[in-house]
């Protein structure tokens, strides 16, 4: 049967009507919606920590890798210490996609895929990161997600993957922000909660929208194993912190702490990225760090400054000639002090609780983060800091001493305590280091300088009043010598009065050298964490 055209036409026109009358609402809703302005996925109110195997491994991540590494942030305590995300970067993946679209990951690096490996972390009570770029291909040449976003956040989410880092090669020029914010949408219509990482190397001054788009986003370029890229990153970020909130960090790259520069230069990086409150994502093979390494990585009283929650980034009071004063409100009042020498020679770096950002009081309390030593000033702080480094503050309105007080006193070359050998008591034993835990570690630093042992019977000396590198430190009874007479210094060394040597593990830095029952002895300062030490 033939239907006269007559007839469809208004039939036609009738059911166009009545569709107009049922999709009406929610055409009207849809051009009402504004576009998304805020990321706001509630996550990173504190920038992320963790580990990624970039910075020591390239392309030679492997599942077996990855799991290792987690046990290894439980076993170490670093994951008590808040690091929580395992981090795999590019080179995960075949050189192609499947048939239909998806990434794959290499199955002779992930046997158990990604989503096994996530597995597994997730099992230690940790959080599973991976790597993709924002471009047709990664900066390896595998594939990218530019076009492919919501696909591959569909996979990520699929394999419970907790975060994402973003990369910025092969962009094809498309404009940062579209592409960044194309993956953000695509993230967030996973309804999986996943950390969001920009980076895109501090290009189309991210910083500016990327609080929008991403959990944190790259300021500069990449870091590298050298001091001067250190510093040239920290100068560039510092600028930055009027756009740093919670859920939102200026990220200036991974922490190479562990991989070459020397501790001094380590313990600053690890301070300055700290106070920026910057993410703190180890890019060192944490399976074999070494005891000093892992002195670094492990501070809780510096990772407080960084996790601190009211989420400010420390910005800089003065930094004339190189040196820097850095200051960080925290939310119970207090303020985190750094004092950094970019310099290769020794400096002294003052500044004032008032300039540091404190009201006017009478009296301060200075907790240095890093040996632990409680002091008190009236108003001013200041430390001779060694070239390439720095002295961490935590100032409050108050007064307090180390004075009195009992520790152990813990070695950072070798995390073990200084212990009167075998617990003997008679003059002349042997001071040496030896596994935390024994009464003859208590030590008791007096008003006068000295370290007691034993109650306060026994004092730390310096044999035969020597003042030359070599002197062994010995037990004797306290006489009020000059060869008993201690600096427990703002830079983390302990030196003799008499000498102005330090107090030294025997050996050096060598693992070999600060076994159990390794002597001490004076020797010139040297910046080695064998004559680093804190309270413990």
């Amino acid at each position: 049967m033939t239907v006269p055209p007559s007839f469809l036409r208004p039939l036609s026109a009738a059911f166009a009507m009545l569709l107009l009358l049922v999709l009406a609402p929610a055409l009207l809703v849809l051009r009402a919606a504004p576009p998304a302005q805020a990321l706001d996925n509630g996550l990173a109110r504190t920038p992320p920590m963790g580990w990624n195997d970039w910075n020591a491994f390239g392309c030679n991540v492997t599942e077996q890798l990855v799991k290792q590494t987690a046990d290894y942030l439980v076993s170490s305590g670093l994951k008590g210490a808040g690091y929580q995300y395992v981090n795999i970067d590019d080179c995960w993946m075949t050189s192609a996609r499947n048939s239909v679209g998806q990434l794959v990951p290499d199955p002779v690096k992930f046997p158990d895929g990604i989503s096994g490996t996530a597995a597994y972390v997730h099992s230690k009570g940790l959080k599973l990161g991976i790597y993709e770029s924002a471009g047709t291909a990664t900066c390896q040449g595998y594939p990218g997600s530019l076009g492919h976003e919501q696909t591959d956040a569909d996979s990520f989410a699929s394999w419970g993957v907790d975060y994402l880092k973003y990369d910025n090669c092969n962009h094809q020029n498309v404009p940062d922000q579209q592409r960044y914010t194309a993956m953000r949408d695509a993230l967030v219509n996973t309804g999986r909660p996943i950390v969001y990482s920009l980076c895109n190397w501090g290009l189309a001054s991210v910083w500016t929208w990327g609080a929008g788009v991403g959990n944190s986003w790259r300021t500069t370029d990449d870091i590298n194993v050298n001091f001067s890229t250190v510093v040239s990153i920290y100068k560039a970020n510092v600028k930055l912190a009027p756009y740093a909130k919670p859920g939102a960090w200026n990220d200036p790259d991974m922490l190479e702490v562990g991989n070459g520069m020397s501790f001094t230069e380590d313990r600053s990086h690890f301070s300055l990225w700290s106070e920026m409150a910057a993410p703190l994502i180890a890019g060192t093979d944490l399976r074999k760090a070494s005891a000093a390494t892992l002195f670094l990585y492990g501070n809780k009283d510096v990772i407080a400054v960084d996790q601190d929650s009211l989420g400010k980034q420390g910005t800089e009071v003065s930094s004339s000639g190189g040196l820097h004063v850095l200051t960080k409100p925290l939310a119970n009042g207090d303020v985190s002090v750094v004092l950094f020498n970019e310099n290769s020679s020794a400096a002294t770096i003052t500044t004032s609780a008032t300039a540091a950002g404190l009201p006017a009081a009478s009296s301060y309390r200075l907790d240095n983060l890093w040996s632990h030593v409680v002091s008190s000033t009236g108003g001013s702080i200041s430390a001779s800091v060694p070239g390439h480094g720095s002295v961490m503050y935590r100032v409050s309105v108050g007064s307090g001493t180390s004075a009195g007080s009992t520790h152990p006193l813990v070695g950072a070359s070798s995390n073990r305590c200084l212990d009167a050998y075998d617990n003997q008591t008679a003059p002349g034993t042997k001071i040496e280091i030896w596994d935390c835990g024994g009464a003859n570690q208590a030590v008791t630093i007096t008003a006068a300088g000295e370290l007691r042992l034993y109650g306060g019977t026994q004092c730390l000396d310096a044999y035969d009043n020597g003042t030359t590198s070599g002197t062994k430190v010995q037990l004797y009874t306290c006489n009020g010598g000059a060869n008993q007479k201690w600096s427990l210094n703002p830079n983390g060394t302990v030196t003799g009065t008499q000498s102005g040597l330090c107090l030294d593990v025997t050996g050096g830095d060598q693992a070999s050298g600060n076994v159990n029952g390794t002597a001490l002895e004076l020797w010139t300062c040297n910046g080695g964490a064998n004559q680093q030490w804190r309270l413990g």
